[in-house]
């Protein structure tokens, strides 16, 4: 059974703080998936995380590098999985980034079933120039009941 909790951001900057809000819930294995057309915000809300937890880190979309880290006393692995297949996903040694820190995936629908299960799944939706909703769900029994706690917990910006 799939559970959700919503938040809206009004700017960059509250998807960006909404991203370092929940980054200090994460820990090892844990698997965020963003979903949302392009342009809905899903870079920034990484950017949010990656400020978090690694201070002074620039982030950029990783198109064409396939993955970006970002060390810090828990390394975040930002993947794009734009121009890939499912299948071709299995190549990208998933496990090896998920043994030594969180992974937040653009693109997450493309994600194997398996890494889908438990990951907090964050939908991406453009209400208008500035605005977004965010949608949070996880039909997972392991950690993403702790991470949708997590979203819950964050106080909706004025």
């Amino acid at each position: 059974m799939s559970e959700s909790a919503v938040h809206h951001a009004a700017s960059v900057e509250a998807t960006e703080r909404l991203g370092e809000s929940l980054a200090g819930a994460l820990a090892p294995g844990d698997v965020l998936a963003l979903l949302g057309d392009l342009g809905a915000g899903k870079t920034r809300f990484v950017s949010g995380l990656a400020r978090a937890l690694t201070p002074g880190s620039r982030v950029r979309s990783p198109s064409f590098t396939l993955v970006n880290e970002y060390a810090g006393d828990l390394p975040l692995f930002h993947l794009d999985l734009y121009r890939l297949a499912t299948g071709d996903v299995d190549s990208l040694g998933l496990e090896e980034y998920a043994e030594r820190g969180a992974l937040a995936v653009e693109w997450g629908d493309r994600l194997p079933a398996a890494w889908r299960e438990d990951a907090l799944v964050l939908s991406f939706e453009v209400l208008d120039d500035d605005r977004r909703r965010i949608t949070a769900s996880t039909s997972g029994a392991r950690r993403g009941p702790a991470l949708l706690a997590a979203w819950r917990a964050i106080p909706e910006a004025p």
